[in-house]
């Protein structure tokens, strides 16, 4: 006998209750005792030779135990990601040269932290200045000042054309430089990290990470001792969207640190500091070309892409892969040629951020199709309804490789424009050109695929009941906000029939969770998830054993009754039941307990359409956007709920980076947005209430039939915004302008300059 299924259903999140009361539990907060505080000095200049430090005055103040530069640490570089020239390695602190605004130079270390920042201030840098290069494009020029001397070049890595894209049947060609600005993830919880070493020589660390199994190899392999002796917690986590993983520089040395004191280590950083040195995403600057035939038949694209890696390439140069991956999205183009250059900048290195190279890739090809369609005349959702990769054709291999496993968007469009009556919407803004109104009306369209978990990385999941009926998760996925704890325990109810309220969920610890792959890449609910699935699933099958053995019958006997959580004897479900209380009290040599490592069959391709409606003030270039109407389709649903959050969330993202995100530099590389001053975050009062309708397709590639959502709303819906505003600007002749969409950027367009 089965209950109704909680799968699918709007289960409020039991994670929020702790949150919205007592607080979750952060690294800053972390009671250590002995822990001693450390505070970098960072460069105040994008390019210099380091003449000169002077520490003697940090040295005598009160409270300070050390002053370290790289010169007194004997320590090896740290190597780079294998997507860049490997010769690329970075000091642990910045030696000989600094190559951007914030780069660490000294490691000051205090009893308290505010005695750490005092020495700081005190520590005296003599430099020398060096030619800057803050524009990726400039940088990859041949006569470009060079700031990477292992190379002699700016150009750390990239990826060769495979050969011309083929335009010779094509009767109209497009053509459009396109950038996609640079963005500081911003998560409300800088980076912070503690560390201390046990007597019995083991490493323990609390990080704030995304992947604390990752973190704990690379601190493992940056402090020469096997992994198993070091010990990774992450605590609540205040957000990541790509930018926690594995371990910076200034995490990496800690360790280094707190053993040559002898003492537990502490660091926060400041959010000035985070603005400086969390790894940016986007930064790239595309050249794209489209053609195809004037009955609105796409045939070629090409796409050349240069991305900024910033001061110290690193992961930034997989980006560009990623955008190769999905640069045709969801359109059936024959011929397809692409190739990128990885430069190096005198700014923040670049790294990943909420999508990494794959909103990149959104936001080029649907840009280009609206130029292609204003090109032929045609309507823009005509055009991709004529090109979509059709229903039927999945699975389907698109010219750059990727396996997509399932797909509808010729659907997911029709479902877009009909919540939003787009007819009248048209009439709407025709009415308004024709009244010369002040306030001009712009439809966007995006129709997005983007890749999830896109190296089909496993995970692992495990459920443990004890002997008091209460369960035990525990999973290598890592939450930092996208309610892991509210899906596993529905995930785990849904199988044994035991209450949400009953189940825990455990992770983020690694002497705990045995491996993890940790969250990114939306992958947790289609990896960790099904892991749990499949753990519950073998553990009810070991449970019905135990009740077999209890119940005296046979096991094929045996059934499950979930809306009760009992096991009782097939065709008598009112004779004799056993709870998991007994169950699990039943063999007290062993426990109920069973372990899965989950090999998912691919990555998962979730896909979407976004229609944006904006005004836009001609008089002033003010951007509004009025209505926001979402189809994102991640295959099955587990809980709607989550899922809008996480919609809700990405749009407000992606929206922000079309109207006013940008991390910004001046000529010689002095940071213009490093604070929140500054810097445009979006708030409540720059959005619309979002209209979200679902749409399922399940993959078959995990047993959950999920894909990710994660990074899908921020991926469709700065193409949207930004095809909106040029569309509320055609009648000027705007033909393109690029994010962010500023009142002053609008406004020079309308007016010609």
């Amino acid at each position: 006998m089965q209950g109704t299924s909680i799968l699918g259903t709007r289960v409020k999140r039991v994670e929020d209750p702790k949150l919205l009361t007592v607080g979750g539990s952060y690294i800053a907060d972390l009671e250590l005792p002995g822990a001693v505080h450390v505070v970098y000095v960072r460069s105040s200049i994008a390019h210099a030779r380091i003449v000169g430090i002077d520490t003697s005055t940090a040295r005598t103040l009160p409270g300070v135990l050390a002053v370290y530069t790289n010169d007194d640490l004997g320590l090896d570089p740290v190597p780079p990601f294998p997507f860049v020239d490997l010769r690329l390695v970075r000091p642990r602190l910045a030696s000989g040269t600094v190559r951007y605004v914030g780069d660490p130079v000294v490691a000051v270390v205090a009893e308290t932290y505010a005695q750490a920042v005092d020495a700081a201030d005190a520590v005296m840098i003599d430099y020398d200045p060096l030619p800057v290069v803050v524009d990726a494009e400039r940088a990859a020029e041949p006569d470009a000042p060079v700031i990477l001397p292992q190379l002699d070049t700016n150009v750390a890595g990239g990826i060769p054309s495979s050969g011309p894209a083929d335009f010779s049947g094509c009767e109209v060609v497009v053509e459009q430089r396109i950038v996609n600005c640079k963005v500081a993830p911003v998560p409300m919880e800088p980076r912070a990290s503690a560390v201390r070493w046990e007597p019995d020589g083991r490493l323990t660390v609390w990080a704030c990470t995304q992947m604390p199994h990752m973190t704990r190899m690379v601190l493992a392999g940056l402090n020469g001792v096997p992994e198993t002796q070091v010990h990774v917690i992450a605590p609540d986590v205040g957000g990541g969207f790509g930018a926690k993983f594995g371990a910076q520089p200034d995490e990496a040395l800690l360790p280094w640190i707190a053993k040559q004191l002898g003492r537990p280590v502490r660091w926060v950083e400041s959010r000035t500091e985070s603005m400086l040195n969390l790894p940016h995403g986007r930064a790239q600057f595309h050249r794209a070309k489209l053609g195809g035939t004037r009955d609105g038949r796409l045939l070629a694209y090409e796409l050349d892409v240069i991305q900024d890696a910033g001061a110290y390439p690193n992961f930034a140069g997989m980006l560009p892969a990623m955008t190769r991956t999905m640069a045709s999205g969801v359109y059936d183009i024959p011929s397809v040629s692409y190739t990128s250059r990885t430069v190096a900048t005198n700014t923040v290195p670049l790294g990943a951020y909420r999508g990494a190279g794959r909103p990149e890739a959104a936001a080029t090809i649907e840009r280009m199709v609206d130029l292609f369609a204003a090109e032929i005349g045609m309507e823009p959702d005509a055009v991709r309804r004529k090109n979509f990769i059709p229903a039927s054709a999945f699975p389907f291999t698109t010219p750059t490789g990727a396996e997509y496993d399932s797909g509808d968007y010729a659907r997911a469009l029709d479902l877009v424009l009909g919540a939003a009556d787009y007819a009248a919407l048209r009439a709407e803004q025709q009415r308004r050109r024709a009244s010369g109104d002040r306030k001009q009306l712009g439809l966007g369209l995006s129709v997005y695929v983007e890749i999830t978990n896109p190296d089909g990385g496993g995970e692992f999941g495990s459920i443990e009941v004890l002997d008091s009926g209460r369960a035990i998760v525990r999973t290598g996925s890592s939450s930092h906000g996208q309610g892991h704890e509210t899906a596993w325990s529905m995930v785990a109810s849904e199988i044994t029939g035991i209450p949400i309220d009953r189940i825990e969920v455990h992770h983020g610890d690694t002497d705990e969770i045995k491996w993890g792959g940790g969250t990114g890449g939306s992958r947790s609910l289609q990896a960790g998830g099904s892991a749990v699935l499949r753990a519950s699933e073998e553990l009810v099958d070991a449970a019905r054993e135990r009740a077999a053995n209890l119940l005296e019958a046979s096991v094929e006997d045996i059934t499950l009754d979930t809306s009760r959580g009992v096991f009782h004897v097939q065709g008598a479900p009112g004779a004799s039941t056993v709870s998991w209380a007994e169950i699990a009290a039943a063999e007290s040599t062993k426990s109920l307990l069973v372990e899965h490592d989950f090999t998912p069959g691919g990555a998962t391709f979730p896909f979407g359409a976004h229609l944006a409606v904006v005004e836009v003030d001609t008089e002033t270039g003010r951007v509004e956007v009025v209505r926001f109407i979402a189809v994102d389709d991640a295959g099955r649903i587990i809980n709607p709920l989550l899922l809008e959050g996480q919609i809700h969330g990405g749009l407000a993202g992606g929206i922000a980076q079309a109207l006013m995100e940008e991390f910004r530099y001046d000529d010689l590389g002095n940071p213009l947005t490093a604070t929140l001053a500054d810097y445009g975050i979006v708030s409540a009062a720059e959005l619309p209430s979002f209209e979200v309708h679902e749409m399922e397709t399940p993959t078959p590639r995990n047993p959950l039939g999920a894909k990710g959502i994660g990074e899908s709303g921020t991926i469709g819906s700065t193409p949207a915004v930004q095809n909106a505003v040029v569309d509320a600007l055609s009648p000027f002749g705007v033909r393109h302008i690029d994010i962010p969409l500023t009142s002053e950027k609008v406004w020079r367009a309308i007016n010609g300059n």
